[in-house]
């Protein structure tokens, strides 16, 4: 029996937005990593490299939604969302020590009109969805969607600072502001995985 069966056609509507938001940002990000990891490699830009880590984890996030709104049970849930907090430790272990490097070493990264224009349409399009999933998660009473509605929002705001970054680089030749972008990165990293990883107070 599906997540929808005996439900209110009120409810079942509200689900089914939820998994095509969830859709949208899956397949967003899809693409997103491909985009990315040609854009950072041409640029050799550790921030591209961090987003595109990132948006492999988005997708796996959008994954363990639409798989707990299709299906009511969410008995695999906690399993699922260590995963991602253990995959966040291993995105901020990744940039701690490529964004130390590259400062260390004074790498310039190349210009990126491709990473500047994928990250400003991104942050417009995570923006929306974040607000979409706010609003529907309260509206089901869904936690597991609004939480990861949280986790859209802050890649808007992660596409935002690797923005800055690039463009702080292409127009000032500001080549330290793409690892410096990497440690904004490293920051969420690290508070998602302490957030999801960290024992909950029964009390």
């Amino acid at each position: 029996m599906g997540a929808t069966d005996g439900v209110a056609p009120g409810r079942r509507r509200l689900v089914r937005r939820g998994i095509a938001l969830e859709g949208i940002t899956l397949g967003w990000n899809v693409v997103g990593v491909v985009v990315l990891t040609v854009a950072a490699i041409s640029a050799r830009s550790v921030a591209l490299g961090g987003f595109g880590l990132d948006s492999l984890i988005e997708i796996g996030a959008s994954t363990v939604v639409i798989w707990e709104l299709s299906d009511a049970h969410g008995s695999r849930q906690a399993v699922a969302l260590r995963a991602i907090g253990w995959a966040f430790a291993a995105l901020a272990v990744y940039l701690a020590a490529q964004s130390t490097l590259v400062l260390v070493s004074h790498f310039h990264p190349r210009h990126s009109p491709l990473g500047i224009g994928w990250t400003g349409a991104t942050g417009v399009v995570m923006f929306a969805l974040a607000a979409g999933k706010a609003r529907t998660g309260r509206q089901l009473d869904n936690r597991v969607l609004r939480t990861e509605g949280k986790v859209t929002l802050v890649d808007a705001v992660l596409a935002t600072a690797v923005l800055v970054g690039l463009l702080l680089n292409a127009a000032e030749g500001w080549w330290w502001a793409d690892p410096l972008a990497g440690y904004v990165i490293l920051a969420y990293g690290l508070k998602e995985a302490i957030g999801v990883l960290r024992p909950t107070d029964p009390n």
